[in-house]
């Protein structure tokens, strides 16, 4: 009896990235708890499932971009664009605590001082389901830095393994004034690394790396700053979709 096809559910994520001297592009990355039904003990990048509200054309007051400069990212997407855009932010915001948002003077949020303890309250209040990213922005005052956010390739979890995603990745710079970190929920962990030196960790065994996520790295050890990461961002380039096969008896 063959085994059944396993659902293919939608997700977005984003690879933050900062300049840090003398280190170079760094990338936040958070370990998800061993007992996580998907990827346990991994390092990741901040994502999740889209879900049927990300889509909600309610969030376009609330959202300032993709830019025109950014239409080739759109087309890549396609019609479901906005979904993965509102998904991303959302679940940046959730697992990592960093809100990619203008506040109503255009300004990056900073979430610094008193803005602090009221924002982490939000960031579990939306992640347990008692409030959307909608309501926060109307709170606040806030539109989503979706001009901030690149779509960078997509990648269909292969045909055999028990949880299939079908992942869009969007690269973006981290506000400078928000550092991240995990939510001690889903995640116990959480650094700033290079891209190299994430790598390094991972062939020495002790930073644990989904396959997708080492190719995403090695893809970006050839970018040595956020302004050569932003250039290539914005120029004509392919923004594939990546299906591996597993191989026989994987």
């Amino acid at each position: 009896m063959s085994k059944p096809v396993q659902p293919i559910r939608p997700a977005a994520t984003i690879i933050l990235a900062r300049d840090s001297a003398p280190q170079g592009l760094e990338l936040f990355m958070l370990r998800r708890t061993q007992g996580s039904a998907f990827a346990g003990g991994m390092y990741v990048f901040p994502g999740g499932r889209v879900e049927g509200d990300d889509h909600l054309h309610a969030y376009d007051p609330y959202r300032t971009g993709p830019s025109e400069a950014q239409q080739p990212q759109l087309d890549a997407i396609g019609h479901e664009w906005r979904g993965f855009w509102i998904a991303a932010i959302r679940e940046t915001f959730e697992e990592a605590g960093v809100l990619l948002a203008y506040n109503d003077l255009g300004q990056l949020v900073t979430l610094e001082g008193e803005k602090r303890e009221r924002f982490e309250a939000y960031r579990h209040a939306i992640h347990d389901g008692t409030l959307d990213l909608e309501t926060l922005c109307k709170q606040e005052g806030l539109t989503l830095a979706c001009d901030r956010v690149h779509f960078y390739n997509r990648w269909v979890t292969p045909l055999g393994r028990p949880r299939r995603f079908d992942t869009r990745f969007f690269i973006a710079e981290a506000p400078p004034q928000q550092v991240g970190l995990h939510d001690d929920k889903e995640l116990d962990d959480s650094c700033w690394i290079t891209p190299e030196q994430a790598l390094e960790r991972h062939r020495a065994g002790d930073f644990d790396l989904m396959a997708v996520t080492v190719k995403q790295l090695e893809g970006l050890c050839r970018f040595d700053s956020i302004d050569a990461l932003h250039r290539w961002a914005l120029s004509p380039r392919a923004m594939p979709t990546i299906r591996p096969v597993l191989p026989p008896g994987a």
